[in-house]
C-alpha cells in the first residue's frame, strides 16, 4: 500500500444523510467505458480484461442557453445507490473531446489518471478547470474520509472529499452514471457509506486463482467501493504464497510475492485493504506435512486432522516465523488470526485423548485451566505478534470461548461466520462483551464450491431481499443498539470442492450477491428499486 494514501479508521463512525430524489437521468448516448466483461449471475462469466480501455469520447456537453428550459434532474442510478441528491437544472455532464482531469491536489494525481482513461479524457494535473473538464480535491472539513461531494453545474464536475478515498468513489460515481446513461446529473451528490468495513474474502488455499484473475476482482471491487479483500491462502489443502522463512510448506502451485505486491499496489490504487489470514491452530495441514513432529496426536499416536500440538514451543515458534515475515508482505492494518475448529477440542474427553494439552494448560495458566484456555493463550500470543506490526486483528466466532481462565485479548474483533459449530454462541453475546464485529453470515454470505455439508450458493435477490449487517446469525437480527459495534461484512468464497467450478464460474457466481452486499452496508436504508430493476441496472453498468 503506498504510504501517501490516507485510510479510513476502522471504527469510524457515519453520519446520517438524507434521501435523495428519484431515477437517473438518461440523457445522451452511452459510453463505452473499459469495464470488466460481466455476465449474469446464472452463466458464467467469459475472459476478464486485465485493465481498462481507452473511451473514445461523444460529442460535447450541450451549453446552457437562457431560453432553454431543463427539467429538474433526478438521482444517479449507481450501485451502491447514493445516499443524497440535490437536483437542479441543467443539462448535466458528459465526456466530451479536449475534456480534462485536473486535480488541486497532488495526491489525487492517481485517481485522476486513472479516471482520465476510463473516461476518454486527458490528465492535465493541476491548473484551473475549464468547461467540459472534472475537477479532483480535498477538503479540511471535518468529515468521514470515505464521503464525498459531487458537484455537476456549469458543464463541468467538481468531485471533493476530506481523504483520497472519498474523492476516489465519487469517481466511481461519475464512471457509474457515464456508463449507464451517457450523463452525469445536473446538481449535487453528498454520499457516504453506513459500514466502514465492505470486504470480499477468496480461499486461495483450496484453490489456486491466478494473480489476473484475483485483479480483475479487485477492479470489480473497485468500482464497486469495497475497501477490503481478505486472503485465506494457508489450510489443510494448500498454502498459497511462496514463504522465505518456511519455503518447505509451499504448495507447488502457489502466488509468487511478486505477483502478491502487484495485487497490493493494485488494491491501494482502489483504497482497498488486502486481509491475509494464516489459520491457527486448526487448518495447518500443509504446513504440518512438512513438520509431522508438530502434528498433535492423541494417546494412541493417531493424527489429529490439521491440528498442531500447542503444548510444544517448536509450534509457536513456526507461527510466529510465519506472522512475522508475511507481516513484511501485507502492510495493511488489519489481520486474520483463524483460531476455528480446532479439532482437539470437538471430541468427547479432550484431556484424556490429549493429555499434553491439558498437562500444558495447568502449567502456563494455573490448577483450574483447560485446554480451551490453552487453545485461547495460544490466540492471545498470536495477537500479540501482529500487534507488534500494528495491526488489528480479528479471529473467527468459534475461536473464542466462554467462562474460561483466559480471555481473549480485548483488541480481537470477531469474524462471525456461523452458530453450527461446536461451542458457538449467539451474536448478542460477543456485543455484550463489547466486542467489534464483523459479518460473514453462512447463510447469506458464505459461497461454498460444490455445496457441501447443506450449504447453498448464495444468490443476490436473497441478500437483497432479506439480509441486512445486523442479521449475523441464521436470518434473525440482532438489535439495533447493537449497529455500531458492527462494522461490516464479508461475503466469503470457500474451496471446500475445489473442482466443483471454474475460475470463470466463481466470478459470474458472486456478481450479483456482490453488488447486493454492498447495497446493504453503504445505504442502511430499505432499497429504492426491486430485486428486478436492480439486476437491470447492474448488467447497464457492466
Amino acid at each position: 500500500m503506498t504510504g501517501h494514501r490516507r485510510r479510513t479508521p476502522a471504527a469510524n463512525r457515519r453520519r446520517p444523510l438524507l434521501i435523495g430524489a428519484g431515477a437517473a437521468v438518461a440523457a445522451g448516448a452511452a459510453l463505452g467505458v473499459g469495464l470488466w466483461a460481466s455476465g449474469d449471475s446464472d452463466t458464467p462469466s467469459g475472459q476478464r480484461p486485465s485493465g481498462g480501455k481507452e473511451a473514445v469520447a461523444p460529442e460535447a456537453t450541450p451549453t446552457p442557453s437562457p431560453d432553454r428550459t431543463y427539467a429538474l434532474s433526478r438521482t444517479p442510478r449507481t450501485i451502491p445507490a447514493v445516499r443524497e441528491h440535490t437536483p437542479a437544472r441543467g443539462p448535466g455532464w458528459r465526456p466530451a473531446k479536449g475534456g480534462r482531469v485536473v486535480v488541486d491536489d497532488k495526491e489525487l494525481a492517481d485517481e485522476g489518471r486513472l479516471l482520465a482513461g476510463e473516461l476518454g479524457l486527458s490528465y492535465a494535473g493541476s491548473g484551473a478547470a475549464r468547461a467540459g473538464d472534472v475537477r479532483l480535491g480535498l477538503t479540511d472539513e471535518d468529515a468521514n474520509p470515505e464521503s464525498y461531494t459531487l458537484t455537476v453545474k456549469d458543464g463541468r464536475v467538481r468531485i471533493t472529499g476530506t481523504a483520497e478515498a472519498g474523492v476516489f468513489y465519487g469517481t466511481r460515481t461519475l464512471k457509474q452514471q457515464v456508463r449507464s446513461g451517457g450523463t452525469a446529473s445536473e446538481g449535487v451528490v453528498r454520499d457516504s457509506p453506513a459500514k466502514p468495513q465492505r470486504a470480499f474474502m477468496l480461499d486461495i488455499a483450496r484453490k489456486h486463482f491466478t494473480a489476473g484473475w484475483i485483479e480483475d476482482r479487485i477492479r470489480e471491487m473497485g468500482d464497486l467501493k469495497y475497501n477490503q479483500f481478505g486472503l485465506h491462502f494457508s489450510d489443510d489443502q494448500g498454502f498459497r504464497i511462496a514463504s522465505d522463512s518456511h519455503p518447505e510448506i509451499v504448495s507447488k502451485v502457489h502466488l509468487s510475492k511478486a505477483e502478491v505486491r502487484r495485487i497490493i499496489d493494485l488494491a491501494a490504487s482502489r483504497h482497498i485493504t488486502v486481509v491475509p489470514e494464516i489459520d491457527s491452530p486448526g487448518h495447518l495441514g500443509a504446513v504440518l506435512a512438512a513438520h509431522p513432529e508438530l502434528q498433535l496426536r492423541n494417546t494412541q499416536g493417531v493424527a489429529t486432522k490439521g491440528a498442531i500440538d500447542i503444548s510444544k514451543p517448536a509450534s509457536a515458534e513456526l507461527l510466529d516465523d510465519l506472522l512475522n515475515e508475511y507481516s513484511g508482505l501485507f502492510p495493511g492494518r488489519f489481520w486474520h488470526l483463524g483460531a476455528d475448529e480446532y479439532q482437539a477440542l470437538t471430541v468427547a474427553n479432550p484431556a484424556a485423548s490429549f493429555p499434553q494439552l491439558a498437562a500444558a494448560a495447568t502449567r502456563k495458566y494455573g490448577p483450574g485451566a483447560g485446554i480451551e484456555d490453552l487453545a485461547t493463550g495460544w490466540l492471545n500470543d498470536r495477537t500479540a505478534v501482529v500487534r507488534g506490526h500494528d495491526r488489528v486483528p480479528r479471529a473467527w466466532n468459534d475461536g473464542f470461548f466462554p467462562g474460561g481462565v483466559v480471555k481473549a485479548d480485548k483488541s480481537l474483533q470477531v469474524a462471525y461466520w456461523t452458530g453450527k459449530e461446536i461451542g458457538a454462541r449467539e451474536p448478542v453475546e460477543y456485543l455484550r462483551e463489547g466486542r467489534e464485529v464483523i459479518n460473514y453470515n453462512d447463510e447469506f454470505l458464505y459461497y461454498v464450491l460444490g455445496q457441501p455439508n447443506a450449504f447453498v450458493y448464495p444468490t443476490g435477490q436473497r441478500i437483497y431481499e432479506q439480509w441486512t449487517p445486523l442479521v449475523l446469525r441464521g436470518t434473525a437480527p440482532v438489535s439495533r443498539e447493537y449497529g455500531d459495534q458492527i462494522l461490516g461484512a464479508s461475503f466469503a468464497v470457500w474451496c471446500d470442492l475445489s473442482g466443483s467450478q471454474t475460475q470463470d464460474q466463481v466470478a459470474a457466481g458472486v456478481r450479483m450477491p456482490l453488488r447486493a452486499m454492498v447495497q446493504k452496508l453503504w445505504d442502511p436504508r430499505a432499497p429504492q428499486l426491486s430485486w428486478t430493476e436492480f439486476k437491470d441496472l447492474a448488467a447497464k453498468l457492466g
